[in-house]
C-alpha cells in the first residue's frame, strides 16, 4: 500500500486546531516514545515527523494528511525538563483537543514496550475511558528486545493498563515488525469510520 503522506499545518492554540472532513486518527504519549518515529514509519520517509533524541520537541499539534485519514500528532506529556508554565501550556492545549472529541476517530497511545505505564499513561488512559474516546496501545521500541521478551512484555504492557493482550500491538520502527498489523487496524477503523 502506497501512502502519499505530507505535513499540512501545526496549531499551537484551540483556534487553530483543523475541523477534519475526514477520519482524523490522533497519535500521543509521554515524550521520547517514538510518536514522530512512528508517524514517519506510516508514511514511509524519514523525516516527514522531526524526530529528536531529546524529549519534549514536539509543542504544538502537528496534523499531517493520509489521504485517507488525516493524523494529529500530539505534544508529548510527562517530560520533566521543560518549565511548570510550558507543561501547563501543554495540558492546556491537549484537555482543548480532547474537548472535540466528535472530531476524533481512533486515538494512539504510544508506550515503550521496555517500560510500565506511568502514572500519566494511566491518566490518559482513564480519561480516554471516561470520554468513550476509542484508542489502541502502540508498545514501541520492540526492537530492543528479543522476540520472546516482547511478547512478554507485551503482555505485561497491557496488564498494566488493564487491558486485553490484543488491545495492545508492539512495534519497532527499527525493523518494522508490528506495521503491517497496525496499518490493518488502522484499515479497519476506517472502514467503520
Amino acid at each position: 500500500m502506497r501512502i502519499d503522506a505530507k505535513f499540512v499545518t501545526s496549531a499551537a492554540s484551540e483556534r487553530q486546531f483543523l475541523v477534519p472532513e475526514k477520519p482524523m486518527l490522533v497519535v500521543c504519549g509521554k515524550s521520547n516514545s517514538g510518536k514522530s518515529t512512528l508517524i514517519n514509519l506510516l508514511a514511509g520517509q524519514k523525516r516527514l515527523a522531526k524526530t529528536s533524541a531529546d524529549p519534549g520537541r514536539t509543542r504544538l499539534v502537528n496534523y499531517f494528511d493520509f489521504g485517507a485519514f488525516l493524523l494529529a500528532d500530539l505534544p508529548g506529556y510527562g517530560y520533566a525538563a521543560v518549565s511548570k508554565a510550558e507543561k501547563e501550556k501543554w495540558g492546556k492545549i491537549l484537555d482543548a483537543f480532547f474537548a472535540k472529541k466528535d472530531h476524533i476517530t481512533h486515538v494512539f497511545l504510544l508506550s515503550d514496550i521496555r517500560r510500565d505505564p506511568s502514572p500519566d499513561d494511566l491518566a490518559m488512559v482513564n480519561y480516554l475511558n471516561y470520554h468513550i474516546i476509542p484508542f489502541t496501545v502502540v508498545a514501541t521500541k520492540a526492537d530492543k528486545l528479543s522476540k520472546s521478551a516482547a511478547l512478554v512484555r507485551t503482555r505485561a504492557v497491557a496488564n498494566g493498563f488493564g487491558l486485553g493482550a490484543g488491545n495492545v500491538i508492539a512495534l519497532s520502527a527499527v525493523t518494522g515488525a508490528g506495521k503491517d498489523a497496525l496499518l490493518s487496524h488502522i484499515a479497519e477503523i476506517l472502514s467503520r469510520a
